[in-house]
């Protein structure tokens, strides 16, 4: 892996770790870490919102959060930038699985575009 793209694997990291767990339930998980990640800031106080959703999980994320803050902190403008279009890409990718998983319960056919992001 690229050293460019090394701050944005460990961000990526925690997301994958305890994200699951404290963007249950939320309506648009994606829009939630978009809200993180929107200003040249981390936004602390939306991740510690979120947090609060989940006291039983503070004493493990809370750690591995505070830590993603600084690394979004200290990455620049454009690696930040880039971040977020991974988050919109993802989301994308999401809508297009959700979408080939009901026309493949009906149709019986998973689309080509679904194939080639599986």
């Amino acid at each position: 892996m690229s050293s460019a793209l090394e701050p944005l694997y460990q961000l990526a990291q925690g997301v994958r770790t305890h994200g699951p767990a404290l963007l249950a339930g939320m309506p648009d998980p994606h829009d939630e870490l978009m809200s993180l990640v929107w200003g040249p800031r981390f936004d602390r106080d939306h991740a510690m919102g979120l947090l609060a959703r989940r006291p039983d999980l503070a004493g493990q994320a809370l750690p591995a959060l505070l830590a993603a803050a600084d690394h979004f902190d200290a990455l620049h403008a454009p690696a930040q930038s880039r971040l977020r279009r991974l988050i919109v890409r993802h989301r994308a990718l999401g809508e297009v699985h959700a979408q080939a998983a009901g026309s493949a319960g009906a149709a019986g056919a998973v689309p080509s575009a679904a194939r080639a992001c599986a």
